[in-house]
């Protein structure tokens, strides 16, 4: 299927070391499929590594054109780039997909519950296997920034920098509701457990969906997608759209590793465990830190970064006028790599 073969031009790391997991289950090894561009320097001063948000996978250079590659504010001709995919998913690391190497079959709906802190693990985990020293600049947008945060708290001398869009220092209840709604969706599907790699399609189209409502908002909507002819009774160019968008994913993802990951975003919270209020953990990241908003952003909204550049010892905050929402982190290139440069230098 094309979601697979998009996973296979990336490299994959193979460990046979048990991996204990925060809710304290071991998986008997890891994969973890990873993109690497560039030549990194001895000491690491050129590392850049990108952490992705849900559905996207380890090939940043791909799906990120705008900010990633030559000329662009983060060149392969001056930086070490890497990407790993994060467990969980359905591009080559360990998740629902991957054979459990104990049962000899995929561990589909079998795969233990994981949270944001096990896929900084394996992020640890490939970067010492890489033998990258420190990395320069470590990059995350929206859930990928969920897990820049805590690598920022795992590591802190290994992390010189940190860029953080569209994201907060903990899941909202607004977040962890659209999630409930978006897990309710794929369990209606009476397919989503069952051992197969379509099972619950149908429900990650209701899903993904869901998804498309706070990704944008309601003016990306009014004005690329209304109709112009006023005697329209049905097939809505909206309503085409999200069909579309639900179809897509469907062809490119699964509905066990988008519920396995909504209750990882979930379970986001930097003070969880740490014995203090999250004002007092975000005090803790010394690094210098550039957070980027949206001004539409419905999602992770503007008040998120606002909250953190507050509280970040070494913050710099910049709220990008947009029309483009929640996805106006992947969307606003231009505008984000101006940013970025002139922060970086």
């Amino acid at each position: 299927m094309r979601k697979f073969e998009e996973a296979l031009s990336a490299k994959v790391f193979h460990s046979q070391t048990a991996f204990r997991l925060e809710s304290g289950e071991v998986l008997p090894g890891l994969h973890i499929a990873y993109h690497t561009y560039g030549t990194m320097k001895e000491d690491g001063s050129n590392v850049v590594w990108v952490c992705h948000a849900l559905t996207a996978n380890s090939d940043v250079a791909d799906w990120w054109t705008g900010l990633i590659g030559s000329g662009k504010a983060i060149d392969p001709a001056r930086h070490f780039i890497v990407c790993a995919n994060i467990i969980g998913s359905c591009y080559g690391s360990s998740g629902p997909h991957t054979i459990n190497p104990e049962t000899g079959h995929p561990w589909y709906r079998q795969f233990p519950t994981i949270t944001i802190r096990d896929m900084v693990q394996a992020h640890i985990l490939l970067r010492q296997h890489l033998e990258i020293p420190r990395i320069h600049l470590l990059i995350g947008g929206s859930m990928g920034g969920y897990q820049a945060l805590e690598w920022s708290l795992q590591e802190p001398a290994v992390i010189d920098r940190l860029f953080l869009l569209c994201t907060g220092a903990a899941e909202s209840a607004w977040g962890i509701a659209i999630h409930t709604a978006q897990r309710l969706a794929i369990e209606a599907d009476d397919t989503w457990k069952d051992n197969c790699h379509s099972a619950g399609s149908k429900g990650l189209k209701a899903a993904r969906a869901i998804g498309m409502l706070t990704y944008r908002n309601y003016r990306t909507f009014v004005r690329a997608q209304s109709d112009e002819d006023k005697e329209k009774t049905d097939n809505f160019r909206a309503s085409s759209y999200i069909i579309y968008q639900g179809d897509k994913l469907v062809k490119r993802f699964n509905a066990q590793s988008y519920w396995l990951l909504t209750k990882a975003m979930d379970s986001h919270n930097i003070a969880r465990g740490r014995h203090e209020d999250i004002t007092t953990t975000l005090s803790h990241i010394q690094q210098p830190t550039l957070l980027i908003g949206i001004s539409s952003d419905i999602l992770c909204p503007p008040e998120e970064q606002q909250f953190m550049a507050a509280h970040l010892p070494h913050a710099t905050y910049h709220e990008i006028d947009s029309s483009y929402g929640h996805d106006g982190f992947l969307i606003e290139f231009e505008k984000i790599g101006n940013i970025l440069q002139e922060w970086m230098q």
